[in-house]
């Protein structure tokens, strides 16, 4: 396994015991908003600080872009050629009602490329990791997308519902996730992409996603065997935040559905 890689492990579980300390006992959480039905606690500032500490005490060079942080680049070099993008809890809103669906998300991007990427569900205790062009790993087995090749049959993860959380009969998604066989809405996008990458969803769709929701998971579906692109089947996913991920089979057949 790449030092790097190790050290993002190191990271996301001093995270997650972080997290699952403050699980215990929710009731003593301060939760903030930062827009309608974005909520923000102490904890997830307090987990992104401890992700932060550990990889700039291993990598002082490099720059850090947090969904808490911001961007932090070292001192005298605006454009670093290694970047680490952390989301330190996707699924906020999971966690402060107690469900138990939400992960912590880091990459490092080298010159804007996806390099490595680690994903940690501290409830189930589960580590997604990869390496460009060293494949996909949950914990320590190798993972694939699904085989999966009919399309009703598909089981997708979605991110792309209107108002109250219901796509209309007059979205264009709304033909591509009726011909599948069911659509999880689940609130934690980097899991949504973990689970496409080991096969647990076959396909993933999202709009407006930010880029620590999509860094990590996108390498994990891609070094599993999956696709990933924009609505177009194109590489601007990263830049626009709308985003297909999907096996081979599906992520065709999601494409056809978009452009009818």
């Amino acid at each position: 396994m790449h030092p790097m890689l190790n050290t993002a492990i190191k990271a996301a579980r001093r995270a997650g015991t972080i997290i699952n300390r403050a699980s215990v006992d929710l009731e003593k959480i301060k939760v903030g908003r930062k827009g309608p039905g974005d909520y923000v606690t102490e904890i997830d500032a307090a987990a992104e600080e401890a992700i932060i500490d550990i990889l700039r005490t291993a990598y002082s060079d490099h720059g850090f872009i947090g969904e808490e942080t911001g961007e932090l680049m070292p001192e005298g070099n605006d454009n670093p050629e290694n970047v680490w993008v952390i989301d330190p809890l996707d699924g906020t809103t999971n966690f402060i009602h107690g469900f138990p669906h939400y992960a912590i998300s880091i990459a490092m991007l080298n010159k804007g490329v996806p390099t490595h990427a680690v994903i940690f569900d501290p409830a189930k205790n589960e580590i997604f990791h990869a390496t460009r062009g060293g494949g996909a790993f949950l914990d320590d087995r190798r993972i694939r997308v699904s085989s999966l090749r009919k399309y009703h049959d598909a089981l997708l993860g979605a991110h792309v519902a209107d108002s109250g959380g219901v796509v209309k009969s007059t979205s264009p998604f709304s033909a591509m996730l009726s011909d599948c066989a069911a659509v999880r809405r689940v609130g934690a996008t980097v899991l949504d992409l973990a689970y496409v990458a080991c096969g647990r969803l076959d396909g993933f769709v999202a709009t407006n996603l930010k880029q620590w929701d999509m860094a990590a998971g996108a390498l994990l579906v891609l070094e599993a065997g999956g696709l990933v692109g924009d609505f177009a089947g194109e590489q601007t996913w990263y830049e626009s935040g709308n985003i297909i991920a999907a096996t081979p089979k599906i992520f065709t057949q999601m494409m056809v559905h978009l452009a009818e």
